[in-house]
């Protein structure tokens, strides 16, 4: 058995679509229409796309979920582009907290929090 196949399209090649589409007519772009509406109604849009995906999950609909997951990474995407957050600090911010375990992650968080 063979093991599938690698996808060729990655997240910073969709963020870049984002920040490319972010800079066309709202007439022509879902995604320059989203971005002109203001940063809060991109936030309440990824929350109902997010909402989704529970949703599906709780179903389990495996097609349902696929799409909804993207539709959630997308629309997260456009969040970020929205507050000015580039894909790589995410992504460096991910990559710091691989530095250790997750229960110790959170335990570091939760006592930042209290301070």
């Amino acid at each position: 058995m063979s093991a599938p196949a690698q996808p060729t399209f990655t997240l910073s090649d969709l963020a870049a679509i984002v920040r490319q589409r972010a800079s066309a007519s709202p007439e022509q772009s879902w995604t320059a229409r989203l971005l002109a509406s203001g940063p809060e109604r991109v936030a309440r849009k990824f929350g109902e796309e997010a909402l989704e995906a529970v949703i599906a999950a709780v179903q389990n609909d495996k097609a349902s979920l696929t799409a909804e997951a993207a539709d959630v990474l997308f629309h997260l995407l456009v969040l970020l582009e929205a507050r000015n957050i580039d894909l790589d600090d995410v992504m460096s911010e991910l990559e710091r907290r691989t530095s250790q375990s997750g229960l110790a992650e959170k335990a570091a968080r939760s006592s930042k929090s209290t301070d």
